[in-house]
Formats: structure tokens, sequence, C-alpha cells
């Protein structure tokens, strides 16, 4: 069985720290979905207008090759405690399959090209896209469901505080870009990225976020500063 992607996601998530650890936790994050030339037609999408949310089933493209194992230290268990990896989302898996659901906000059918504009989606950039499917709320979303080791999720609910610096160079941003970056920076930084083992108030950290390097920290898990949001591209402030 050879599987094929049908397309590619771009979007601001360029490294695998600071992606949130499931979809639809920082809403604000956009990324556009492109169907490779030989799927990009209007017939294949026609219908899926109609649908608010998508399943993507994509791979996780950073991990191909690396190996697996049959328990992993989940993060949301504090990375301290083994489970199968079957029982987690781990991208470490026999088949490094993923699945996300994602809001599909517009469907763009311009010159021969076919995009799917999504937000809340949880990919790195440029993984690529194995199939696509409508969410349906009569039967994907059970009520009764339930799952003893993440039965809730629950953020930093801690003020995220931006550096006179930060302030202004988010506020250039936007102008510049009419990227949420302020918004979008807040989101992520309260899906708390950093790994189970290092919670140091004194240690600093750098997220990629589209073309920019956002240097941020969190003290005492009573406020997330973020000290700076450089340009990796000097050309972009």
């Amino acid at each position: 069985m050879n599987l094929e992607p049908i397309g590619v996601i771009h979007s601001g998530f360029k490294e695998k720290f600071g992606i949130p650890r499931q979809p639809g936790l920082a809403g604000s994050m956009q990324a556009t979905i492109e169907l490779l030339p030989e799927y990009a037609s209007e017939e294949i999408v026609r219908g899926l207008e109609g649908c608010s949310h998508i399943w993507l089933i994509f791979i996780f493209s950073a991990c191909v090759g690396k190996g697996w194992h049959p328990t992993v230290r989940p993060p949301r268990l504090g990375g301290n405690r083994r489970v199968g990896v079957l029982a987690t989302r781990s991208p470490f898996r026999p088949n490094p399959i993923g699945l996300s659901a994602v809001k599909l906000d517009d469907i763009r059918c311009i010159k021969g090209k076919v995009q799917l504009m999504v937000s809340g989606a949880d990919l790195l950039d440029q993984t690529p896209i194995l199939d696509i499917k409508p969410y349906l709320p009569y039967s994907d979303a059970l009520p009764d469901a339930h799952f003893t080791l993440a039965d809730s999720y629950r953020g930093l609910e801690i003020p995220v505080v931006f550096s006179e610096q930060a302030t202004a160079q988010c506020a250039q941003i936007t102008q510049a870009t009419s990227l949420p970056i302020a918004e979008q920076i807040t989101e992520v930084l309260r899906c708390d990225p950093r790994p189970a083992y290092q919670r140091s108030a004194e240690r600093e950290y750098g997220i990629r976020l589209h073309d920019y390097n956002i240097r941020w920290s969190i003290a005492e898990d009573e406020a997330i500063y973020v000290h700076a949001v450089d340009s990796v591209d000097a050309s972009l402030l």
C-alpha cells in the first residue's frame, strides 16, 4: 500500500517546539492547505463549502525515519509516566500518521490552484496532507466519550505581559502584515510549550512563529513575559 500526499499545509509553525499539542487550542492561527497540481480541481472540493470543520489526515514528516517505541512519556502526564504509544497522540508511531479536526474558513479556486483556508491547525509548516474528510457533528461529536488519561484541557490561566519592545514590534508586524501576532503569541504560550522537565523561572525560551523569533519566559507560574518579537529576516521589520 503506497500512500501519496494530496496537498501540503502552509502554517505559521516553522519548528516543532511551540506547536500546541492538540488542534483548536490556538484558534487565531490560520493556515492554508494547498492541493497538489494533480488534485487541484474545483470538482474535488465540490460540496465541502458546507462544512464548518474538516478532518486532516497527515504525515508527521519531521518524525519519519526516527523510529518508535512501544511506550512513550506524554507531556500531558508530566513526562514521567510511560504509557503505550497507542494510548497517546505521540508523532513517533509505527506509522507516523496524524489526525486533526480544524475549522474550515474558506475555499479558494483560483488560476488552477485549490486552497483551503483553515484555523486551529496544529501542523508544522510544509506537513504533507494525505486526505481531507468532512467533520460530521451527528457522529463525530460524542458527548459521552471519555479518556481517563486526558479527560479535560486547561491552559495556563495567567497574564501574558508584553515588554515595551515586544508591544511595539507586534504593532509594527500587524500593521505591515495584518497578522494578529500578539493574539497568536498569547494563545500559543498559554498552551505552555515548555518541556515537562524544564520549569525554571530563570530560563528564557525562543519560539519560531511565522518569520519571527519570540523570546519569552514564565515567572513562578504567575505570568508569561514576552521579551521580544524579532524578525528572522531583518527586511520584514
